[in-house]
């Protein structure tokens, strides 16, 4: 069983900055994926960026040029780095996680709340 568990999110003002961290644990096997989805408030949760093992990175049209997505592998940490914030990116961000053996595995965090506001 892997365990997410994510840091970094809060209120910034439009424009601002924020950097989510999430660090995977538990797993007997090597975690293919990570990344980002997010959900607002009466929206179904959507994609925000994913990143493999090997590095390739896949993002949604609506963050790409804003956020990056990378990975520490040795740590198993997945980052977000969000720049020129808008006020609909507010949601919460989950982390996911999965494992291919014979079936692929899902696992998603707790939650953390991003608030664009001024």
């Amino acid at each position: 069983q892997v365990q997410l568990v994510e840091s970094g999110g809060g209120l910034v003002q439009p424009g601002g900055s924020l950097r989510l961290s999430c660090a995977a644990s538990g797993s007997r096997f090597s975690i293919a994926t990570m990344g980002w989805y997010r959900q607002a408030p009466g929206e179904q949760r959507e994609l925000v960026a994913t990143i493999t093992s090997r590095g390739n990175t896949n993002y949604a049209d609506s963050v790409k040029g804003r956020f990056t997505i990378s990975r520490d592998n040795a740590k198993n940490t997945v980052y977000l780095q969000m720049n020129s914030l808008k006020p609909e990116d507010t949601a919460v961000y989950y982390c996911y996680a999965n494992t291919i053996v014979l079936a692929v595995s899902h696992y998603w965090g707790q939650g953390t709340q991003v608030t664009v506001s001024s």
